[in-house]
């Protein structure tokens, strides 16, 4: 696929997911991101998705929620302080492939949170292994569409609740922004490569509703919104 052509998904892989590097520039690779995450809005949608479905829930219940594709844990530290504020006790874990992931959240995230991170192929993850919401952000663009539709299956069988994907909006602007500013930046290689990509590899709408289709998840129970800058999320509520 040419830079210009974003009609179609890229399959171009990613530093992250295809080389292997060593722990120091894997866990810089992380912070950058969770900066990114930070000043791009990113952790905004899943924060709001929450508040609004726990609004009607009694304050003191305990809620569960498994972040796949976790990182670093910058999602989850964000939900547990969101969570306290709501008057909810939490517990959460996050996955991830990378086990690089799961020391750099661990090294991030204070103990007194009580977050755990797991490293695990999410389909060989343990399969009696059940949460209120399941989310995920910046992960699904790592997938196939075959995958994806796999996951989606996989979040329906394991969500008792609900489940919310968070992922990037496949475009020009974004694209040749993060092109551009992230080469400008101080940014390790791994991050001005994989910015750009990322954005490449990510959906619009008319293909999530297909996934969705193909995964079998009913309209009535589905919905999928643009958020700004250039994100789409995907919600399913089951409860």
């Amino acid at each position: 696929m040419s830079e210009l052509d974003l009609s179609r998904r890229s399959y171009q892989s990613e530093l992250m997911d295809t080389e292997l590097v060593d722990y120091a520039l894997f866990h810089q690779c992380l912070q950058q991101l969770e900066i990114v995450n930070i000043l791009s809005l990113a952790y905004r949608p899943t924060l709001r998705w929450l508040r609004r479905t726990l609004r009607d829930a009694p304050s003191g219940k305990k809620i569960s929620i498994l972040d796949v594709g976790s990182g670093g844990g910058g999602m989850l530290r964000r939900i547990w302080k969101n969570l306290r504020r709501l008057g909810f006790s939490a517990e959460l874990a996050g996955v991830d492939l990378n086990p690089w992931s799961k020391r750099s959240a661990e090294e991030t995230t204070p103990a007194a949170m009580g977050i755990s991170y797991e490293t695990s192929d999410i389909f060989a993850f343990d399969p009696s292994r059940h949460a209120d919401f399941i989310i995920s952000c910046n992960f699904t663009h790592h997938l196939t569409d075959e995958e994806l539709i796999r996951f989606i299956r996989w979040m329906e069988a394991h969500a008792a609740r609900g489940w919310f994907i968070n992922d990037l909006h496949r475009h020009w602007l974004p694209y040749y922004f993060i092109k551009t500013v992230f080469n400008l930046l101080p940014f390790n290689r791994m991050m001005r490569n994989d910015g750009p990509i990322s954005i490449s590899r990510a959906f619009r709408a008319p293909e999530w509703r297909r996934i969705l289709d193909g995964a079998g998840i009913p309209e009535a129970r589905r919905s999928i919104r643009w958020f700004f800058p250039f994100r789409y999320v995907v919600a399913c509520r089951k409860a």
